[in-house]
């Protein structure tokens, strides 16, 4: 009632599987503070800022299939054609996407467009909550989306799988690391970290 009065309103998603949703909360909860957290702080300590922004840099740039296509199926012909631009100048002038050279100096702009965003562009609905182990939270719609986007990330068509799945846990520890304290801020001000989630 209170965004009402505000003109505003917040979408509710259904969360039928509660218990199983809370129980992967809680594992993901667990695996966060005594896994990746202690991880994510030594590789933190060790490997420098800007070294720590050139990896997320790659890794974004390696992205680049989920959002062209993305972009494509959404119709949205100008952002795909300015992703071409983005990847080819910072894999090229950019050395393989570790400087961002494209937005820094052509003022080139990117997206995060996403196959469960290009669902929700269909109208389709974001059915309702899922929390998945390590991935974390999610809906329906984008877990799918998620699953669709699997096929077309390069890093999973790294051999053999080992490798691919050490790049892609290189990725999280990287990412985590500048993200420290933005989990803990929002269970420190949450009555029920689970509903806030």
């Amino acid at each position: 009632e209170e965004y009402d009065d505000q003109g505003e309103s917040a979408q509710m998603v259904a969360d039928p599987l509660y218990y199983f949703n809370y129980a992967m909360y809680s594992f993901n909860d667990f695996l966060y503070f005594y896994a990746l957290k202690p991880v994510a702080q030594g590789y933190k300590f060790v490997v420098p800022s800007p070294v720590r922004s050139g990896v997320n840099n790659f890794f974004f740039n390696l992205l680049f299939p989920v959002r062209f296509i993305n972009n494509i199926f959404q119709g949205k012909l100008l952002e795909a054609s300015d992703e071409m631009g983005v990847f080819l100048a910072n894999s090229t002038v950019g050395i393989l996407g570790f400087n961002q050279f494209a937005q820094k100096h052509l003022n080139m702009k990117t997206s995060t467009e996403d196959l469960g965003q290009t669902l929700g562009s269909y109208t389709i609905g974001d059915g309702f909550y899922l929390v998945l182990p390590i991935l974390g939270p999610s809906t329906l719609r984008d877990a799918i989306g998620r699953a669709g986007d699997y096929f077309i990330t390069p890093v999973n068509y790294v051999e053999p799988w080992e490798l691919s799945l050490g790049v892609n846990i290189t990725d999280t520890i990287n990412r985590t690391s500048f993200r420290i304290g933005d989990y803990e801020a929002l269970k420190a001000a949450s009555l029920d970290p689970y509903v806030a989630m």
